[in-house]
């Protein structure tokens, strides 16, 4: 039986896909996990403790996603019910903060690490609140729609001043839960800025909130052009029919859609779980562009792997499947010190113009290179 089934058996299907009913019937704080407990019948009182520190929030359309009734072991669950484990995280390297974007912020909400981009920080809120997520610091703030006048202001001129400064991506929070005309005075500003020629949108609403991809919201985005979404579907399950129809929505706006996947124990840390997720990807014409290796962020060392896992399964994923289904496997280090490629080479050795190459299907070839 489907969770809506037991949590919300009276709602009928317009209400259900309403975007604003689903913001607003969010499952969140204690009374949010009390209702999981007695209508599945499930013990969570070890998560309750947790909400003392990391708050939590899902909408009725993911969680109705997961597909086992303990929650707890289900790969959509895992992403939204708090873990005990998260308040117990001991793991070497573990920081609030590991990539360090607080000292990378000249300026409040915009983040500066490499030389021809930077981050917005558009919003504090958004519509399920990912246990991996890397700002889970950021979660002792109330929730915030957007940045005022001033605080826009600040950041264009900072923008502006940079002329090498090409590409501007925002993120959050979840920018595509900001009102439309915030939004539009958002992307107005930064279109309006010469030396930006490119703008990327980081957003998990058409996955946990397809709802929202209106085509109001795809003729706002249309407007400013060459832009980019960045999406994080993790799981073949997420990937459903109103996801499909969000993405292509946004898609026949000209406006073309990555994803980021993030390496989960538990949840897609297997071959079979990634191979069906890219390829189900390719599909709906989404590009899969990175697979992350798990940040060292503070309260998610439960999800993290060994780089060998996600080394095994990116050779794997090259010997068994088209390259337009295979993303970068990468990790994003501790300190600041910025992305890194863990993808293997199937370069051996090179002496002498000579190379040793193995192949998809794991044969040992010499070429001479001349």
């Amino acid at each position: 039986m489907r969770i809506k089934d037991i949590l919300w058996p009276d709602v009928p299907e317009n209400q259900w896909h309403d975007w604003r009913w689903q913001m607003k019937n969010r499952l969140k704080g204690p009374e949010g996990l009390e209702r999981l407990e007695k209508a599945l019948g499930v013990d969570l009182s070890a998560q309750k403790p947790v909400l003392k520190t990391y708050k939590w929030a899902t909408t009725p359309y993911y969680l109705d996603l997961a597909r086992k009734r303990n929650l707890l072991e289900d790969p959509i669950g895992q992403q939204v019910i708090p873990s005990p484990f998260e308040t117990k995280d001991t793991s070497r390297n573990s920081s609030p903060d590991p990539l360090q974007e607080q000292s990378y912020s000249p300026v409040p909400g915009l983040i500066h690490r490499y030389r021809d981009r930077v981050l917005i920080l558009a919003s504090s809120v958004c519509a399920s609140y990912c246990r991996h997520c890397n700002r889970k610091r950021t979660w002792r703030s109330p929730e915030a729609l957007s940045i005022g006048e001033k605080g826009l202001g600040r950041l264009t001129d900072y923008i502006s001043k940079r002329p090498h400064i090409r590409e501007v991506l925002i993120s959050g929070g979840d920018p595509l839960l900001l009102p439309l005309n915030h939004l539009a005075r958002l992307l107005g500003a930064i279109r309006a800025i010469s030396t930006v020629k490119v703008i990327r949108i980081g957003s998990r609403v058409p996955v946990v909130l397809p709802m929202k991809i209106t085509d109001r919201l795809c003729r706002l985005l249309k407007r400013f052009r060459p832009l980019w979404l960045n999406t994080h579907f993790n799981h073949p399950s997420e990937i459903t029919r109103r996801a499909k129809a969000a993405i292509e929505k946004i898609q026949l706006s000209g406006i073309p859609v990555s994803n980021q996947t993030v390496l989960l124990k538990g949840i897609n840390d297997r071959y079979e779980t990634l191979h069906d997720l890219f390829c189900a990807l390719q599909e709906i014409m989404v590009r899969p562009y990175y697979l992350f290796q798990c940040d060292h962020v503070k309260g998610t060392g439960h999800f993290r792997t060994d780089l060998h896992v996600g080394i095994s399964i990116m050779e794997r994923l090259w010997g068994d499947t088209g390259g337009m289904c295979i993303p970068r496997f990468v990790a994003d280090l501790p300190g600041g010190n910025g992305k890194v490629r863990l993808i293997p080479s199937q370069l051996l050795e090179y002496e002498n113009k000579v190379a040793v190459f193995r192949t998809f299907d794991n044969r040992l070839v010499k070429i001479n290179m001349n």
